[in-house]
């Protein structure tokens, strides 16, 4: 069950570094098993299956698993950060939008206070 939840939670991903779209790979890395092994496993099937089933399921599958994220993910942030990009670019451009925005705000509070006639610059700079 865990490994299920992985599948679904960002933890098997098209690799960048594939050959046809990264799907075997990505199943490779993800299950620890040799690459060799699951190109060699997905050609058999083409040739056994008549080659239009199994090529439409890898398709289905290139077009379903998330690509590789550039960057390793190392926190929780991280990872939703990464899901609502691929998801949603938008929201996560919006996202980002309202952390720049929030940033702007803090700097100009911060300029509007160290600017004031009120703030003592002699007493801060020789405390």
């Amino acid at each position: 069950m865990r490994r299920f939840e992985r599948i679904f939670h960002g933890g098997l991903y098209r690799s960048r570094k594939g050959i046809i779209l990264g799907v075997c790979r990505g199943v490779a890395e993800y299950f620890d098993f040799s690459v060799f092994w699951a190109r060699t496993i997905v050609f058999i099937l083409f040739l056994f299956s008549g080659l239009w089933p199994i090529a439409a399921l890898y398709f289905i599958a290139a077009l379903l698993m998330k690509p590789e994220p550039v960057i390793p993910i190392q926190t929780e942030d991280q990872q939703e950060f990464y899901d609502s990009y691929v998801y949603s670019r938008k929201g996560a451009t919006d996202r980002l939008k309202r952390r720049y925005d929030n940033l702007d705000r803090r700097i100009q509070r911060m300029e509007h206070t160290v600017t004031a006639r009120e703030f003592d610059w002699e007493q801060r700079l020789n405390t």
